[in-house]
């Protein structure tokens, strides 16, 4: 049974019930054995015999399903349900009702929501996502689309992880020959699954975290070095809160002057190089100040590029640096071949560019290109009107010609947007862009110039794996039922029943970090704080109209495609969304038991 059909059927069954009001009704049948079987088929389990009152419950033992316990679901031990609970078709209101305690009561709620979740998600539900997906923030239709614009490192080009380790120990030794760090820091190896793109560092306290959308740090997803620190130590290093101004410590581009953003994949050295340098002197006892150990870290890393030392790598041995080539050929000719025109701006310099092109390619590859600027020196490129194009000869030497016009075979450096636009005419949602980096590339030309952007995210790929999995589709289900239990019942307030509600509230901590080590033990998804988007995913949504995990994902669409973004519910609307009826999580409060409340 699909996700669609279980919805359908149980807002089916929602929407021919009446629902009494007594104390627990709409939840007994939600979550019972027997109640969830009438949702799944559509019968009006409700008005199944008289009602009862609410707080007498029949001692019939035939409600089906009652042998489940939480400990068969939990891994640890909670009370037996009592007979006569959880079936709503069960119910007597015969003179030998009982009454039941706040606490087996709860419990049974609980041992219902488990089993409802099991039985609600259907096989396979999950192997339905594609890592090739593009997937939409807003309606694109492609087939207003003329004019594709690319960036190049990791949006035409591919880097394998071993680009990473090189720049890494580069970096690493720069510290010591340049800066004269300590020659122990050598013995650090890069971490290749340490960090997470999207984080923040705080560049005073030497501190690399996780940030919501609100601007709340993750808590448990703070490093100091390469050890986690503790909550309380969080809260008490900002002053109670684990909120941050970042409009205030951080600007627009995430570059500080308080809080740096790592934004791109060339990122992911620079940050595990802070945390070792930072580890070092830590583990060492060594007094040291943050602000200058990041200025220090940040100029090495800069020197890998400006000194050109990966951009040499990489032209030594592209076979071994570049991946999936192939594929950027196959778009490119895909594009041309029905008469879209393209171009290309990148930071990258010609000779680099060239090589690398040439290898995926060909030697003509220029001839997919009606533009092609390199040395753009992104974002400047694109909110600043003062730097003049130039032009590059077939050698990659400057020309000091005037430039009126930019022409298919020609190479151009630097430059700016504003004569960018004047000289090709290429404006507003007739161009479609495409880059990795959320500021760099998409943020500027698409709120200030009104161009279409996609934003290419190479971690999707890995991230729709561990979403694919059973494991976490089960424990998501799980979390969001727990959640919304945890909701309904807080009106509990005897001492039994916030002891259950605290137990749930831990086996609930407990799901979202093993959720979140399902992706990255330190720091989890870059899409998600536990219930909340990350600052980066944020980002993303406001940045890219679409976001895909490579360029070759739009070989898997028609040139006339629309991609249609899905409507996502706001908190006010409906409470019938599909994940709160696949979890039974409603948001409708149920009047008697909220009236304490109005």
């Amino acid at each position: 049974m699909s996700f669609k059909t279980v919805g359908a059927t149980v807002s089916r069954a929602l929407r021919t019930t009446t629902f009494p009001l007594a104390k627990y009704s709409t939840v007994d049948v939600l979550f019972s054995s027997s109640g969830a079987s009438g949702l799944r088929h559509g019968h009006h389990v409700l008005n199944n015999g008289p009602r009862c009152t609410s707080n007498s419950y029949s001692t019939d033992t035939s409600v089906p399903g009652q042998s489940v316990s939480a400990a068969a679901h939990r891994g640890k031990k909670g009370p037996e349900e009592p007979t006569g609970i959880t079936g709503v078709t069960g119910r007597s209101c015969s003179s030998r009702a009982v009454p039941v305690d706040r606490k087996t009561l709860l419990w049974s709620h609980y041992n219902e929501t488990k089993r409802l979740v099991h039985d609600l998600i259907p096989p396979g539900a999950c192997k339905s996502l594609n890592s090739s997906t593009i997937y939409a923030n807003n309606e694109v239709s492609l087939s207003e689309v003329d004019i594709y614009g690319f960036d190049y490192d990791y949006t035409l080009a591919l880097y394998s992880n071993t680009l990473d380790t090189m720049i890494y120990n580069t970096a690493r030794d720069f510290l010591v020959e340049f800066f004269k760090y300590p020659e122990e820091i050598r013995k650090y190896d890069y971490i290749p699954n340490f960090a997470a793109r999207g984080l923040h560092y705080d560049i005073q306290k030497g501190l690399l975290m996780k940030i919501d959308a609100f601007h709340y740090i993750q808590l448990g997803s703070v490093y100091r070095g390469l050890s986690p620190v503790p909550d309380e130590e969080i809260l008490q290093l900002y002053g109670g809160t684990n909120h941050i101004p970042l409009h205030q410590a951080s600007g627009f581009y995430g570059k500080g002057p308080k809080v740096k953003q790592f934004m791109d994949v060339f990122s992911l050295p620079e940050m595990t190089l802070l945390a070792v340098a930072n580890d070092f002197f830590i583990t060492n006892n060594i007094e040291y100040d943050p602000v200058h150990l990041y200025k220090d870290v940040s100029e090495a890393i800069g020197m890998v590029h400006i000194k050109g030392y990966m951009y040499k790598w990489v032209m030594q041995d592209l076979e071994k640096f570049i991946m999936r080539g192939e594929e950027t050929y196959a778009v490119l000719h895909h594009l041309v071949t029905q008469g879209k025109k393209l171009f290309l701006i990148t930071n990258s310099p010609f000779n680099f560019v060239n090589k690398g092109m040439t290898h995926m390619v060909g030697e003509k590859w220029r001839d997919f290109f009606d533009v092609v600027i390199v040395q753009a020196d992104k974002p400047h490129f694109f909110n600043d009107s003062v730097r003049p194009f130039r032009r590059l000869d077939e050698h990659g030497n400057l020309q000091w010609d005037k430039i009126n016009s930019l022409d298919k075979g020609q190479i151009y450096k630097q430059g700016n947007l504003v004569d960018f636009l004047r000289l090709t005419g290429w404006r507003g949602s007739r161009v479609l862009y495409f880059g990795d980096h959320l500021y760099s590339d998409l943020a500027d030309v698409m709120l200030q110039h009104g161009w279409r952007t996609a934003a290419i995210v190479p971690e999707l790929e890995a991230e729709t794996k561990v979403v694919s999995t059973a494991q976490y589709s089960l424990s998501l289900t799980w979390l969001q039922a727990l959640t919304g239990l945890l909701e309904r019942m807080q009106m509990h307030r005897d001492a039994e029943s916030k002891q259950v509600l605290q137990e749930w509230l831990k086996e609930r901590e407990e799901v979202r970090a093993m959720t979140k080590n399902l992706f990255n033990p330190q720091f989890g998804s870059i899409f998600r704080t536990c219930h909340n988007p990350t600052y980066f995913s944020r980002r993303l949504c406001r940045f890219s109209d679409i976001y895909m995990a490579s360029l070759s994902c739009l070989l898997n669409y028609d040139l006339s495609y629309t991609f249609y973004p899905r409507r996502t519910p706001l908190q006010h609307e409906a409470p019938l969304w599909m994940d709160q009826l696949c979890t039974g999580c409603l948001k409708t409060p149920f009047l008697e038991e909220m009236s304490h409340i109005r």
